[in-house]
C-alpha cells in the first residue's frame, strides 16, 4: 500500500487564488471578463465571491461587494435589455452592458492591484 504523505496541518495549499484576498478578487473579475466568451464562468465567480465575502475585513471588502453587485446588475441590465428586444432597442442596450460589464472589472483590477479600496462599491454604474 502506497505510503501516504504527511499532513503538516497546513491542508492543501492553493497559492492564494482561492483564500479570501486581492488574488481571490482578481480570480472573481478574470471569471467575469472570461464569461463573455464562456457563460459559465461568472457563476464560478459569483459562488466565490460569496463564500468569502466577510472573510477578511478592510479594503478588500469593498471588493466582493463590488464584484457581487456587478454579477446581479450585470444580470437585472440584460434582463431588460432582452426583454427590450421586442421592439428592437434591445439589440443596442447589450453591447453597452458589455462595455459597462468590462469598464467594472477594469477599474475593479486596477484598485485591487493598487491596494485600494473601491469608493463607491455600492454604485449602479462604475
Amino acid at each position: 500500500m502506497p505510503e501516504q504523505p504527511a499532513d503538516n496541518g497546513q491542508g492543501r495549499k492553493t497559492d492564494g487564488w482561492l483564500e479570501p484576498g486581492p488574488q481571490n478578487v482578481q480570480l472573481i473579475y478574470f471569471l467575469y471578463l472570461i464569461g463573455l466568451a464562456i457563460g459559465i464562468t461568472p457563476l464560478i465567480g459569483i459562488v466565490i465571491a460569496y463564500l468569502n465575502r466577510g472573510k477578511t475585513g478592510g479594503w478588500i471588502e469593498t471588493h466582493y461587494d463590488w464584484a457581487i453587485r456587478t454579477f446581479w446588475i450585470g444580470v437585472f441590465y440584460t434582463f431588460i435589455a432582452v426583454l427590450l428586444m421586442v421592439v428592437g432597442i434591445g439589440f443596442l442596450l447589450i453591447p453597452v452592458v458589455v462595455i459597462w460589464l468590462i469598464v467594472r472589472c477594469i477599474v475593479g483590477l486596477q484598485a485591487v492591484s493598487r491596494g485600494e479600496a473601491l469608493k463607491n462599491p455600492q454604485s449602479w454604474i462604475v
